[in-house]
């Protein structure tokens, strides 16, 4: 199945600030993973005034590197584009060392309630600490010297996840939501496909010029990533309709013949973005499966 053209292209400069945009810098947290590619990336905004976006996890370098850049700065908000621990920990050391407001979409949550007998497998990787002094409403607006940030609520990764639009810049800060080195995870009961189908229709109607994203470099051409990400997610809803035609009744088989050139090392994050789409279909009417849907039902077409 064909890819976007990810970008794997990117120097994350581990200490130090980099001016991405005029008025606009990023630190690049030393958390690397195959989740996180190079690590978290935090950004500053503004000027004497300035805001920090997903301060990143509770990292001590990082924090250091945060405080140096942003020394002789007010610091006033302080925005999470959602609570996985690699985006919204150091918000708490942060705000006691700045005084910041913390900001965001509200708590972690799940996209729907978890079934009987479910485990939320990213359960650890959920920062349940973090609330908000400010919950943003969608189109939501704060601003500071020299810049003014609106929410844009992007639901899909995480239930609480929201993007931050740069007013008058045509710059979004996408979170996880869209990031050029690889797709999203959408992982139920915390993610829902068809809430991030949405979330990327959403954006492709925005017409921004410049996606920064929370791990990796910025995307460039964001009409023409979008459009091949949705691609992406709708070729491989075909493959699992064409797995379970084939005879797959099972998430495990369709992993194995959908992602067989895949790491098997990444076969149960798979197998978990298959249950995404698989519960969005099932929703749609188009499958049907033995009981709720989960990794262990069996399916059928309709």
């Amino acid at each position: 199945m064909e890819s976007p053209a990810f970008d794997l292209a990117f120097e994350p400069a581990y200490g130090r600030a980099v001016p991405v945009e005029s008025g606009v810098e990023r630190i690049t947290a030393e958390n690397p993973g195959p989740f996180t590619f190079y690590g978290t990336n935090s950004y500053i905004v503004g000027g004497s005034s300035a805001a920090v976006i997903d301060p990143g996890p509770e990292d001590e370098a990082h924090y250091q590197a945060l405080m140096a850049a942003l020394a002789g700065r007010e610091v006033t908000h302080i925005f999470v584009s959602h609570t996985h621990r690699d985006h919204s920990p150091l918000a708490k050391r942060l705000q006691a060392a700045t005084g910041a407001v913390t900001v965001g979409q509200g708590p972690h949550r799940p996209a729907r309630p978890l079934r009987e007998g479910e485990i939320n497998p990213f359960a650890e990787s959920s920062d349940i600490s973090f609330v908000p002094d400010i919950t943003l409403s969608d189109g939501q607006a704060l601003s500071g010297d020299g810049w003014s940030l609106r929410a844009v609520l992007t639901p899909g990764h995480t239930a609480n996840h929201a993007a931050f639009a740069l007013e008058g810049r045509d710059i979004l800060f996408s979170g996880d939501h869209v990031m050029a080195w690889s797709t999203s995870i959408v992982a139920p009961p915390d993610g829902s496909m068809a809430d991030y189908m949405a979330s990327l229709d959403r954006l492709m109607a925005r017409g921004d010029r410049l996606l920064l994203p929370g791990h990796g470099g910025p995307v460039s051409e964001p009409a023409a990533f979008l459009l091949a990400l949705k691609a992406h997610r709708l070729g491989r809803e075909r493959a699992i309709l064409e797995r379970i035609r084939a005879g797959d009744r099972a998430i495990s088989e369709m992993v194995k013949a959908i992602y067989r050139d895949t790491d098997p090392k990444l076969h149960g994050a798979a197998a978990l973005s298959v249950l995404a789409h698989i519960e969005d279909l099932v929703e749609r009417g188009e499958i049907a499966a033995d009981g709720p849907p989960s990794l262990a039902a069996a399916y059928r077409l309709l």
